[in-house]
């Protein structure tokens, strides 16, 4: 039987330091039928000059599209999406590394699956910039007590409630893709999106073995969360009304008023008004509004440093 083919759309931005070992761990994974698409998304570094010197050292056949400018995320993932011809499809960031053996063992758990399932995630380490282990994604998660188990199957309520899938390890199958229309451009980050529409429709699998590291940066878009003026709290508004549309039942609308009074709570200490605004309109049309919302709608009138205060606590809690 032939292998199914799995396609990987490599997203580099500004990665000259670590896009060759990127590109070099998935050139020399175990399982041989891959399809290799590189999108340099306009990065201002040298990052294209070593991708080409990359592509031109291997006899494997790597598609290379240099978009012009920086697009973001989403806009250059469905560029290279356009060109995936494979039955799996995994997103992956040239700052991160994949275990050699990442694709062989996710395809062998996509095949034993019992039933259908649209993606595939594992655990991952996180690496810092000179690639020293920080932490284990479920460790650290569990250490923290945001999860007590890993949710599979149907995660619709999951992922509106906690945030647990580590989002590099992803193996998804091309349906998903081509039933979401890959990503919306109109965001300025996927993931969160991605795994409310998906999961709707799709049921996911969790597979307990490290595949990847991720390389965790000053200055990138999981860092910067919540700040004040956050482009990201504005799109987590925008899939919580999609999310809205996507409500079955009243335990589908329990799951979602959860997540606006979470994002609510950040807007007010972050200082970010206009989300603040929006979060309070929709929590007062799902309903069952809860006495901490009054009391956080009065405490952050007050003229004190919200942000700065929010900033110290999340920092002693979480590290």
């Amino acid at each position: 039987m032939e292998l199914p083919l799995v396609s990987i759309v490599c997203l580099c931005y500004n990665h000259e330091r670590f896009v060759e070992e990127a590109l070099e761990s998935v050139l020399h994974q175990t399982y041989p039928n891959i399809e290799i698409i590189v999108v340099d998304d306009g990065s201002s570094d040298s990052s294209l000059a070593v991708i080409t010197k990359v592509v031109n050292q291997h006899d494997r056949r790597i598609e290379l599209l240099a978009l012009p400018d920086n697009q973001g995320n989403c806009t250059a993932f469905n560029r290279g999406l356009k060109l995936v011809t494979g039955d799996f499809v995994i997103d992956f960031s040239t700052d991160d590394v994949m275990l050699p053996d990442r694709i062989e063992l996710q395809v062998d758990f996509f095949l034993k699956q019992s039933q259908p399932v649209g993606v595939v995630f594992t655990d991952a380490v996180y690496i810092n910039e000179m690639g020293v282990p920080l932490r284990k994604h479920y460790d650290y998660l569990r250490q923290k007590k945001r999860i007590d188990h890993v949710p599979t199957g149907d995660v619709f309520r999951d992922v509106l409630t906690r945030y647990f899938i580590a989002g590099p390890t992803m193996m998804v199958h091309k349906d998903v893709m081509d039933a979401l229309h890959g990503y919306d451009e109109n965001l300025a980050y996927e993931d969160f999106d991605f795994w409310v529409r998906a999961s709707r429709d799709f049921q996911f699998a969790f597979l307990n073995v490290v595949t990847t590291k991720v390389r965790l940066l000053p200055g990138s878009l999981s860092t910067n969360q919540y700040q004040k003026g956050d482009r990201q709290l504005h799109s987590t508004f925008l899939v919580c009304l999609k999310a809205e549309k996507l409500c079955h039942d009243e335990g589908d609308r329990e799951a979602l008023r959860w997540r606006v009074r979470y994002e609510y709570k950040h807007a007010a200490f972050s200082e970010n008004k206009t989300e603040l605004k929006l979060f309070s309109a929709l929590l007062k049309r799902l309903g069952k509004i809860p006495l901490s919302f009054f009391m956080i709608h009065y405490a952050t009138r007050l003229p004190l440093p919200w942000a700065k205060m929010r900033k110290a606590y999340h920092q002693l809690r979480y590290g």
